[in-house]
């Protein structure tokens, strides 16, 4: 069984006293910087000066600072921006010098498949939360947290684990439980989920379902709101008792069909599919095709996006779920 940590194997100590910075003030870094705060730490932004989340970030009360010069202000710095961002901006972080002694990333991908220059004398953790970063903060400001993945990538000072497990706790994830594991295991397993079942492979079914039923002639708002709206439901109820909880409380209509009609849609061939996606990760080969298309194609991805686009589940989508909108006074 994978390791698990909780918020007594992980006392914040071993950072008490660090001015710690928060690379990019998004999804995750806002909340990451507003949970440090809030546990008794010295914090900075590190954003561009005059850009949107500069602003957000200094009219919450954070002293910003421009990114190139956050080695000489920090002690710890959590990478949070965008994967493709990572490698240069931690080789800019290297060659500033300064008073840096350890790196949080929140993903792998770029530890694993675009490594940067990493200075020897560096801690450099891997603290995944588990969901997305108001997720993570409303579950702090609750007195819950968020679960997390946990791993040391580089152990310059000796002491990186004690280090991980207090930036763990800080944020929030020691409450809900640190599960240990690698920088590869952590970024393969992630990839791969993305892309087969949480956005890739629901994206594909959801759709091939809608367009199924809207050919055989039913009208497209009864298809989107069977086959995507009421998605949010089953997928609770899988979040709240996992498969075996959710099937004992559906219809027995519904769980016959489960039982019997699911698996015929997991043939070897597709199962073959979801191991050469599974390869192609491992291998690097995804990572290669993603860097290359984020770095090189300036269109990316809105034209992606309109290829993509299915103008009838769209719309189909804008009116099913108005009907799920409050009415109007």
């Amino acid at each position: 069984m994978i390791p698990i940590l909780r918020s007594a194997d992980c006392p914040q100590e071993p950072i008490a006293g660090w001015t710690l910075a928060v690379l990019g003030y998004g999804n995750q870094g806002r909340a990451q910087a507003l949970n440090l705060r809030d546990s008794g730490h010295a914090v900075i932004v590190g954003a561009v000066p005059g850009h949107m989340s500069a602003d957000l970030a200094s009219a919450e009360g954070f002293a910003v600072v421009a990114p190139e010069h956050l080695g000489a202000h920090a002690d710890l710095v959590a990478v949070l921006t965008p994967d493709e961002t990572h490698r240069p901006t931690v080789q800019a972080l290297a060659r500033s010098g300064g008073r840096v002694r350890a790196l949080v990333f929140a993903h792998g991908f770029a530890l694993r498949f675009d490594p940067p220059d990493l200075r020897p004398s560096w801690d450099v953790l891997l603290v995944a939360p588990s969901g997305p970063g108001v997720q993570l903060r409303s579950l702090f400001l609750d007195g819950g947290g968020l679960p997390a993945l946990f791993a040391v990538h580089q152990d310059g000072s000796g002491e990186a684990e004690a280090v991980g497990r207090a930036y763990a706790a800080a944020i929030g994830c020691a409450r809900g439980g640190l599960m240990v594991t690698t920088v590869a295991a952590e970024t393969e397993v992630d990839l791969f989920g993305e892309q087969t079942v949480l956005c890739g492979g629901m994206n594909a079914l959801c759709r091939a379902a809608f367009e199924i039923l809207v050919e055989s002639g039913y009208p497209a708002e009864m298809a989107y709101l069977e086959c995507v709206q009421q998605l949010k439901l089953t997928a609770e109820l899988v979040e709240r008792f996992g498969v075996e909880g959710m099937r004992r409380r559906i219809s027995p209509t519904a769980l016959f069909g489960d039982l019997n009609r699911g698996p015929r849609l997991l043939d070897a061939g597709f199962r073959d599919r979801l191991r050469l996606i599974l390869e192609e990760i491992r291998s690097g080969a995804f990572a290669r095709e993603w860097l290359e298309k984020a770095r090189n194609d300036a269109a990316w991805p809105e034209d992606d996006l309109a290829r993509a686009r299915t103008g009838v589940l769209e719309d189909a989508g804008e009116i099913v779920r108005g009907l799920y909108s409050p009415p109007e006074p």
